[in-house]
């Protein structure tokens, strides 16, 4: 099933665009980067999708960060809502997927 849009395009909502780097160092470029990357994990935010369709991104900057990313996709662009470093937890499943998905 395919989750991202054909072509890769953001959206930003004001309310959010420096929230994720006021609250975690993560700049908006940063939290983009990781939709180009070869190695991105994405699931269903179920948790959270009551009123509209969220979804959970899990991979690397450039620079190796590890980002755990809330996003949706709104007129056919990727709207993130959050982005921060990932947990153990996050970064032991996204490790586990890479594992996963080697052929």
């Amino acid at each position: 099933m395919r989750v991202l849009p054909k072509t890769i395009s953001f959206e930003w909502d004001e309310g959010n665009l420096d929230k994720s780097y006021e609250k975690h160092g993560i700049t908006p470029k940063e939290a983009e980067e990781i939709f180009v990357s070869e190695e991105l994990y994405v699931l269903p935010d179920i948790k959270h999708s009551q009123k509209e369709k969220r979804f959970i991104a899990l991979g690397k900057t450039q620079e190796g960060k590890q980002l755990f990313i809330v996003f949706l996709i709104k007129k056919e662009k990727i709207r993130i809502i959050s982005a921060r470093r990932m947990h153990k937890k996050e970064l032991q499943k996204y490790e586990k997927s890479k594992e996963n998905s080697k052929v």
